[in-house]
């Protein structure tokens, strides 16, 4: 414990250090690289880690490294020490449009992609799983799910049209609301490296990662009232499709309203077919050879496919915030939020693919529905010098259901075959400070300590054989560089 103290403290001192020395580093980047109503941005964010736990850094996966306990390999090959990338947000670049053409009505669009900076690639998980296929434990990189799988446009890609007066619609490839709304009231804003929020897509998908991000999607949004005081409604529906992380249909709602400090959320999920990729752990042997095989030349032909589940899915949410004015222009911002999630059987669709066009290998499905309730709180205090100090408190408990096996069975197979489906708990507390030096560059050093306890930390050496019982838990402390465009 005293070597983990050393170094998050060494880790801070360093960050503190370099935000003293560049307090005056002149900025040579424009407030904003925008003509003719087009804006290119962007985000690049490097940094060193240490895990106490963890498994090799991958060139395809989210963030590069498993930054909690929650979603790992279950692989751990002991404490790692790496360079990291994506530790405060996801490296990115991408292009807003917003052109008036007809009185207070506007063209907007958007296109971004995430990419890992330490490999050039662009994100992909889904790819990070097809690569560690029928490896064994301790020889796996970082792999798990995600709605970022190697598409050209990773993170979204929309156009449509807004108006202060009649609201915004926007259609294509959308953030879910629940994404969107857990970045305004996750206290360490969708941190990859310090939040469970943001580096898995569990919540944001409502119980399944694919589903953080919505092709064939049309969204409408409306506010009345200015920033201050005001409500707001946002609608958003898709049709799904056979390579999306929806097979069917989903619907989301979201109502808010701020006032003066106060700002409240509930926001509605439901979508039906979404897919859930299991990680290698789950099929270690051979993830990638699906049994529907295909006949060339009269030859039956395995068809390669990830391992995976189909769900349909329903989450509930209150969030809210208040924020302090505090003497020197110094504010404080208190979160909390609560989510409540239900997996129930999802119909597969024969030859369905993941998103980035992975075929599925569908071997079990969902018979007693799955039930899921996070809650979380966190403080952030924001000093008028740029330190910015921030803290956050995370929980999500799981109850015991059963499975299926191939996509229709009705085995019920559950805690006592299977301990993954065992109750279980899962707790995080991080901690950040980050030097603001200006609008384009921070500094930021942080620790964070997570643990899974009995059917969440089914397949850990510390857990009982049937899975039912022990623990696993997991530190990271990380500190790094971020630069904005």
């Amino acid at each position: 414990m005293k070597n983990r103290i050393y170094l998050s403290g060494t880790a801070l001192g360093l960050a503190l250090l370099g935000a003293s020395a560049h307090a005056d580093l002149k900025d040579p980047i424009p407030d904003s690289l925008s003509l003719g109503g087009v804006t290119l941005y962007g985000t690049v964010d490097i940094g060193y880690a240490y895990q106490s736990h963890g498994v090799p850094l991958s060139s395809q996966y989210v963030g590069g490294l498993e930054y909690q306990a929650f979603t790992t390999t279950r692989n751990f090959t002991g404490s790692v020490s790496t360079l990291a990338e994506s530790g405060l947000e996801q490296s990115k670049i991408g292009i807003r449009v917003s052109e008036p053409i007809v009185n207070d009505v506007s063209l907007v669009a958007r296109a971004e992609t995430g990419f890992n900076p330490l490999s050039g690639q662009l994100t992909d998980a889904c790819g990070a799983l097809a690569t560690n296929g029928g490896k064994a434990y301790g020889t796996q990189t970082a792999n798990a799910d995600s709605s970022r799988c190697g598409q050209a446009f990773n993170s979204q890609l929309y156009g449509g049209a807004s108006s202060p007066t009649y609201g915004t619609l926007t259609i294509g490839r959308h953030n879910s609301l629940q994404l969107d709304t857990l970045a305004v009231y996750d206290p360490q804003a969708l941190s990859y490296a310090f939040s469970f929020l943001g580096y898995s897509g569990f919540n944001a998908g409502a119980g399944s990662t694919e589903a953080a991000r919505w092709d064939n999607s049309v969204r409408y949004a409306f506010v009345y009232g200015p920033p201050t005081t005001n409500g707001h409604v946002n609608l958003m529906y898709t049709n799904g499709g056979q390579d999306t992380g929806i097979l069917g249909k989903g619907y989301a709602l979201d109502l808010g309203f701020t006032y003066m400090g106060l700002s409240v959320d509930a926001v509605y999920e439901n979508a039906k077919g979404a897919v859930n990729l299991r990680s290698s752990f789950d099929d270690v042997l051979n993830p990638l050879i699906n049994p529907i095989s295909a006949t060339t030349g009269g030859v039956a032909v395995a068809t390669p496919g990830l391992a995976a589940y189909i769900s349909d899915d329903t989450s509930y949410n209150i969030m809210a915030k208040y924020v302090f004015d505090l003497p020197g222009k110094d504010k404080l911002t208190l979160y909390a939020g609560y989510t409540h999630i239900e997996k129930a059987h999802g119909d597969y669709v024969t030859g369905a693919e993941s998103q980035g066009n992975y075929p599925l290998d569908v071997g079990i499905n969902i018979n007693s529905a799955a039930y899921y309730n996070m809650e979380w709180l966190g403080a952030r205090y924001a000093m008028a010098s740029g330190m910015n100090f921030s803290a956050g408190l995370y929980k999500v408990s799981q109850n015991s259901w059963t499975i299926g096996l191939t996509p229709t069975g009705t085995q019920g197979i559950g805690c006592a075959d299977a301990g993954l489906l065992c109750s279980g708990d899962f707790y995080e507390v991080s901690l950040v400070a980050d030097y603001v030096i200006n609008k384009h560059y921070d500094l930021y050093a942080g620790v964070n300590w997570s643990e899974v306890t009995d059917g969440l930390a089914n397949g850990f050496d510390t857990t009982s054989s049937d899975g039912t019982t022990g623990s696993e838990n997991q530190t990271t402390v990380m500190f790094g560089a971020r630069v904005k465009f």
